[in-house]
């Protein structure tokens, strides 16, 4: 899976519920994310949100244009009067999917329109949400309680629509650099977030162990007891 940028967009730490399936999603672009990269390449070229299949909404999701920014749609862009959202589709950052599950963070697993980067070492490339590698695969078992769903529609389906689960899931976002597989194979991972240094020296001031959910790190969790 790819997880968030180690340098402000850590994939949060959580336990909370997938209640349904968002087939070719639209991507709305978070004000943060608007301000930072997608405004800048609209000031050098008028035609960027047309270019990368975005549109730009009202507050209340009416489609203001697809086409051509003038400087009064630039000017509200940049107050936050107006939103952007990507198209489904191909090029779509979400790729296929998303399942949601309700958190303050907005955070939820997706699909790609760049799989090639699941063969890279170094996976910490989102905004803080977790991109899977078999995202078909994935919205097909959640949805495997839900008459009609099968692999073959969710990864054949051209249009967006949401579907809500019969039996909400259970996801549990944990941060390890240890695994132990089915076989008891043993793998080690970097500790891209920093959170092991972080517990090491929580234990080292002899706080005791006791985890649960609801702080981003080993160490938050460990100094709320």
């Amino acid at each position: 899976m790819i997880i968030g940028k180690t340098y402000g967009h850590k994939s949060p730490v959580f336990e909370k519920e997938i209640k349904y399936v968002v087939i070719r999603p639209y991507w709305e672009v978070a004000p943060t994310i608007r301000r930072a990269e997608i405004v800048p390449p609209v000031e050098k070229d008028r035609n960027y949100i047309s270019n990368k299949d975005f549109e730009v909404v009202t507050l209340d999701e009416k489609i203001l244009t697809d086409g051509p920014i003038n400087d009064k749609v630039l000017g509200q862009l940049k107050s936050g009067k107006l939103h952007v959202r990507q198209k489904p589709g191909p090029t779509n950052s979400l790729g296929l999917v998303k399942l949601i599950f309700s958190n303050d963070d907005n955070v939820y697993l997706q699909g790609t329109e760049a799989p090639q980067l699941f063969n890279d070492e170094e996976r910490d490339l989102s905004h803080g949400c977790i991109r899977v590698q078999e995202p078909a695969d994935l919205a097909a078992w959640a949805l495997r309680h839900n008459p009609g769903w099968n692999f073959e529609r969710v990864n054949g389906a051209q249009d967006n629509f949401t579907v809500v689960l019969e039996k909400p899931i259970p996801v549990l976002i944990l941060y390890g650099t240890v695994v132990v597989d089915e076989k008891n194979s043993i793998f080690f991972f970097d500790d891209v977030y920093g959170y092991d240094k972080q517990l090491d020296e929580a234990l080292q001031e002899g706080v005791s162990i006791s985890f649960f959910i609801g702080k981003n790190s080993p160490a938050e969790r460990l100094s709320a007891l």
